[in-house]
Parts: C-alpha cells; structure tokens; sequence
C-alpha cells in the first residue's frame, strides 16, 4: 500500500504540473476533484485509476510540447494580416509606404 499512496502522490504531483498555475490557498475545482479521486482510491480500481492519470500526464505533457513547437516554427501564426504583410515585405528587402491618416496633413 505505501508504493500505491507513493505513486499516487508522485501523479497528483505530476498533473498538478500540468495545470495551469493557481496559489495553494486556492485550489480550482478541478484541482479538488483530482485531489479527492486520489485520496479515495480503492485497492481494486487503484491501479486502473493511475494508469489512466499516467496516460492523462503523457497527453498533456504531449500538448503542451505541441503548442511550444507549433508557436515556435510558426511565428506569424498570431499576427495580424497587416503585419504579415509588413514581414514579408522586409524580408524581400522592401519597406511599405507610410499610409496617411485623414486627420494628418502632409
């Protein structure tokens, strides 16, 4: 039984990683409910339950790394379309005319 409360507290830590960020003082909800479903295992579900959290862990760790590389080779992604434009112009060696306002006079 100690392997298993070891385990477990060895996952919970795991997901908590995971998680997004809060302050002990305030677990969310979530948080809670991982908290509870690991303090209240059975024996006979125990095992299938940390599986399951270990395939949890492996997916979100799996996410997360998706979402650095996808944001990392994909810099324009987040850019607005008039910025884009102004890149691409750049990188070609080329600047965009200033564009006038109507309140600005020349």
């Amino acid at each position: 039984m100690a392997s298993i409360s070891a385990r477990a507290r060895s996952l919970y830590r795991s997901i908590l990683r995971e998680l997004p960020q809060r302050p002990l003082s305030a677990p969310s909800p979530v948080q809670q409910r991982i908290r509870s479903s690991i303090a209240d295992q059975s024996s006979e579900n125990a095992q299938s339950q940390m599986d399951q959290a270990e395939q949890y862990i492996q997916y979100a760790k799996a996410q997360r790394m998706y979402t650095t590389l996808l944001e990392r080779y994909n810099p324009g992604m987040s850019m607005d379309e008039e910025d884009k434009v102004r890149l691409t112009a750049r990188r070609v060696g080329m600047d965009l005319p200033d564009e006038l306002k109507p309140n600005n006079k020349l």
